[in-house]
């Protein structure tokens, strides 16, 4: 384990009302540690921000820790030190060294805090990146994190809700309606109902965690130029707008399908609340190029509210030191106004 010095102790400021949020421990030998610290120094002041991580206390260097026995004790703790509940059996680590004997404390601490905010008592999960292929040989069978938590939130002998993406940065929200697939599988995914479901997830959520009583979303278009009425693809006439269509009738707001090359300049403008893209790359692409570092990776339609940075685990940069806390920063903020919305949403 990281061994570091601990720190002197600030004046304690007053406890926040609101239920301390939940961060992973994420990959312990990439940022993970490092901007986790990094946040607890932005953040300490701030009675509100109050988090604790569920993970190794040894990992982090960068903040004086203090073990903690139950959620309960972090507001407690957190402007003195970084509240850290132990949990799994810790392991020797090097920044920027990934180690499969870690992933059975990873997914340890996934489990933890999903169950805590599943209790109440946590008022949101923060994830820091993982490497998936890392937990495999622990038995890890999921495409990845996102749908990992949403079969925790399965409830007993229920299936598990459907997890919707969703980045936010640069003034934009963007859902996604396929995610990791090829292109040539994407037509066929679009086709099974998958647009109106993720649409309705997509504005209950926008009401219930962003506080929009009355969301306008649109629909990008898969093919150039939205398909310029089916002479550039048929996804359009055939599938999107027909969906989008039927959403309408339902008494959602939403577009048919718009040209992806200008409906991002007519959110950021004040026409939608939120696009939905088609492909991973369409909707992240205006998201990261207006916010490289601050981007939010929220999580739809589960039971609780979960965000986390918009990256990975930056291996070199753990290794190097030079880790980044903006997004992991904006992911804690976002955590808390959703879970002030949520409170206060009569639903």
């Amino acid at each position: 384990m990281i061994r570091c010095a601990i720190g002197a102790t600030p004046p304690r400021v007053t406890s926040p009302s609101l239920l301390p949020l939940a961060l992973t421990m994420g990959d312990p030998a990439g940022c993970g540690p490092q901007i986790t610290a990094a946040a607890w120094h932005a953040l300490k002041d701030n009675p509100a921000s109050a988090f604790y991580v569920v993970g190794w206390p040894g990992l982090y260097c960068g903040a004086p820790t203090e073990v903690i026995a139950s959620p309960g004790d972090a507001a407690r703790v957190f402007s003195r030190a970084l509240p850290v509940l132990a949990r799994g059996d810790a392991r020797p680590v090097t920044p920027g060294k990934p180690d499969p004997d870690t992933a059975a404390g990873i997914i340890t601490s996934i489990e933890t805090a999903t169950a805590h905010a599943l209790a109440g008592i946590a008022g949101a999960v923060v994830t820091n990146p993982i490497h998936k292929a890392l937990l495999y040989g622990q038995g890890f069978r999921f495409p990845g994190h996102t749908e990992f938590i949403a079969s925790l939130c399965a409830t007993d002998g229920g299936a598990a809700p459907e997890p919707v993406m969703m980045l936010t940065g640069g003034g934009l929200r963007v859902a996604l309606a396929t995610i990791h697939m090829p292109y040539t599988a994407v037509p066929a995914a679009l086709a099974d109902g998958r647009l109106q479901r993720i649409a309705r997830i997509t504005a209950a959520a926008l009401t219930r965690q962003f506080g929009i009583p009355a969301p306008r979303i649109a629909f990008t278009g898969l093919n150039p130029h939205a398909g310029e009425d089916g002479t550039i693809g048929r996804e359009e006439v055939e599938i999107i707008n027909p969906a989008a269509a039927e959403l309408r009738n339902e008494g959602l707001d939403i577009s048919d399908a718009r040209p992806g090359d200008t409906v991002f300049a007519e959110a950021l403008g004040g026409r939608f609340d939120a696009v939905i893209a088609m492909t991973h790359d369409q909707g992240l692409i205006p998201v990261k190029t207006l916010d490289m570092w601050g981007g939010v990776n929220t999580t739809l339609g589960l039971p609780i509210i979960r965000t986390s940075p918009d990256h990975g685990t930056a291996y070199d940069a753990a290794a190097a030191g030079t880790a980044k806390a903006d997004s992991l920063i904006a992911a804690i903020h976002s955590a808390r106004e959703q879970a002030a919305n949520w409170a206060r949403s009569p639903t």
